[in-house]
């Protein structure tokens, strides 16, 4: 196990310095999912996933896209990355959406925290879009499932 990178050697938060880190292409996806009682979900399906509000899913695709560029500006020690591609796909399964976020950058630091954000900002927007049916919606299973680029790699 390794030494937490944002804390200095005086125990203080700290951004890391990437300044001598190699550029290289960096990708990494996260995943999620809303669950939802079933009879609400039902009434989602029956409404083709929209609502007053508008499409849930291509609502809540934006937003993640938007969280994933503001993800600097929400994670305190983040970088500001230059980002080449963020993808987010939405997936309804039994009760539930399946919510993946893959975000790309050639830079000398890693999209994980960009990844996870876009997945828990579309999965708070389909909770938003959908609380007025019931309050028992569970935002779940919020995790990275893989990154490469940087010196390690990592594959749930």
């Amino acid at each position: 196990m390794g030494k937490l990178s944002h804390i200095n050697e005086a125990g203080e938060a700290t951004m890391v310095d990437v300044s001598t880190k190699e550029v290289t292409a960096r990708v990494a996806t996260a995943s999620g999912e809303v669950i939802f009682p079933a009879e609400v979900f039902s009434e989602l399906q029956k409404n083709q996933f929209s609502n007053k509000k508008g499409s849930i899913i291509q609502t809540a695709v934006i937003a993640g896209i938007q969280a994933v560029k503001k993800t600097a500006d929400l994670i305190p020690l983040c970088h500001q990355l230059a980002l080449s591609k963020i993808q987010i796909d939405i997936q309804p399964k039994e009760t539930s959406f399946i919510i993946n976020c893959i975000v790309k950058c050639t830079e000398r630091t890693g999209v994980e925290m960009e990844a996870l954000t876009g997945v828990s900002v579309s999965a708070l927007t389909i909770y938003d879009m959908c609380k007025a049916l019931s309050h028992d919606i569970k935002i779940a299973n919020i995790q990275l499932e893989k990154k490469s680029g940087g010196k390690s790699d990592f594959n749930r």
